[in-house]
């Protein structure tokens, strides 16, 4: 079964509504099951083998050897062969369930370190993939107990213990298959926007490598900079106003800057060294996070984090947008203090560039931009297949939307 993304949006709309029972674990179809892990599942843990990070450094391979959440290394030689899902025996990652897999899902030739366990299906029970899939975000904290401050353990003897839902094999399949499908989905996005991005590092390489016709300026000589300021916080009718407001913290996410998120009165800007910046100047921050940049589409102030550039005529202002951002690692060079790393006004001004003409400037912008927005369209269609799968896995393993 090949899921296309539109099959995937429609699960919901085709499936049997099933009669559901009260269980001890939720609602489920009637004809699901609750069993514990050792019921429906083998644990194969006398396949795991710590090797000590020194042993490793000297037999690197091409074999993965697994932690309790991620691949820690490579080495020359494997212990298992065959499909598992893994699931930490150890860690802080219990308590970031949400955002962190819990599970693995493994297959060929690997090893496994002893802080995680094995757990293989059992024939004509129970798929591998379902206790990867149906465990991979799930809440375990009531079944851990606590190693130290911070640390926390899920035993074998606890394992064995833990319910779980069990649907009819057949519907197992259907559901690991579907859930695949969106993983493949996620997987393709994934990397198709990391070459999208190394294709962009590439023409940003060798678009904004001088030319011979292009000119030598201080960065002052083709732009205004400008800083910022910040009213007393001890008086309120400064702030929550009209005007918004940056700090470094908002700026280096996004290209473009629409909102800020607190804002300040007239009275506010009056009364500190802020000023209004023009729509189209660009955001530089100078302390905290020292050459983070964003172009303003609105009119805005910022606090005294930035030194920020008002582009002069006959200068685009997305190339030096584009150019100042391969300049993060001289702006660093340049910064000083003894409280908090700063590069000050000056430095800024004399900031040495290379510029070509305003014509070269526009294409070379336009080029870069166009990669940005299709950047842009492929991170939003990622975005937008995580949430499907999201709600699919909330649909699947709980039986509320059934396949079969």
């Amino acid at each position: 079964m090949n899921w296309s993304e539109a099959e995937i949006h429609s699960t919901d709309k085709n499936n049997k509504q099933p009669r559901m029972n009260q269980t001890e674990i939720g609602l489920l179809p009637e004809d699901w099951a609750v069993k514990t892990v050792e019921e429906g599942f083998d644990i194969c843990n006398n396949l795991r083998l710590p090797i000590s990070d020194d042993i490793r450094k000297s037999m690197l391979g091409d074999y993965p050897y697994y932690g309790p959440t991620k691949v820690q290394d490579y080495i020359n030689e494997y212990r298992v062969d065959g499909e598992y899902s893994l699931i930490g025996e150890d860690g802080d990652h219990f308590l970031k369930w949400v955002v962190i897999p819990m599970t693995q899902y493994v297959h060929g030739k690997f090893n496994v370190n002893n802080h995680a366990h094995l757990i293989k299906g059992k024939p004509k029970t129970t798929i591998t993939k379902w206790f990867y899939f149906y465990f991979k975000h799930r809440d375990l904290t009531n079944f851990l107990t606590r190693q130290g401050a911070s640390r926390y353990k899920l035993s074998k003897s606890t394992l064995v213990k833990i319910p779980f839902a069990l649907p009819p094999l057949p519907e197992q399949e259907a559901i690991a298959e579907a859930l695949s499908d969106a993983d493949a989905w996620i997987e393709n996005l994934q990397q198709l926007i990391a070459k999208k991005r190394l294709i962009k590092q590439g023409a940003m390489q060798e678009l904004l490598s001088p030319k011979k016709d292009w000119e030598v300026k201080k960065l002052g000589e083709v732009a205004t900079i400008s800083g910022g300021g910040t009213p007393s916080t001890f008086v309120s009718e400064y702030w929550n106003g009209d005007i918004e407001w940056f700090t470094p913290t908002e700026v280096g996410y996004d290209k473009y800057l629409y909102s800020s998120k607190r804002k300040i009165t007239n009275t506010g800007l009056k009364n500190s060294s802020a000023t209004i910046l023009p729509i189209n100047t660009i955001l530089l921050t100078s302390r905290a996070g020292i050459g983070d940049l964003g172009i303003l589409k609105i009119e805005a102030s910022t606090n005294q984090g930035f030194q920020s550039i008002i582009c002069k005529e006959m200068i685009d202002v997305e190339f030096i947008y584009y150019l100042m951002s391969t300049k993060k690692e001289e702006l660093l060079k340049n910064a000083s203090g003894s409280t908090f790393l700063e590069i000050s006004p000056n430095k800024v001004k004399s900031l040495e560039i290379i510029v070509p003409d305003l014509t070269e400037q526009t294409r070379i912008a336009t080029i870069l931009s166009d990669m940005d927005e299709e950047l842009e369209a492929l991170e939003a269609q990622l975005s937008k297949a995580k949430k499907v799968k999201q709600g699919m896995m909330q649909e699947l393993l709980t039986g509320r939307t059934r396949l079969i």
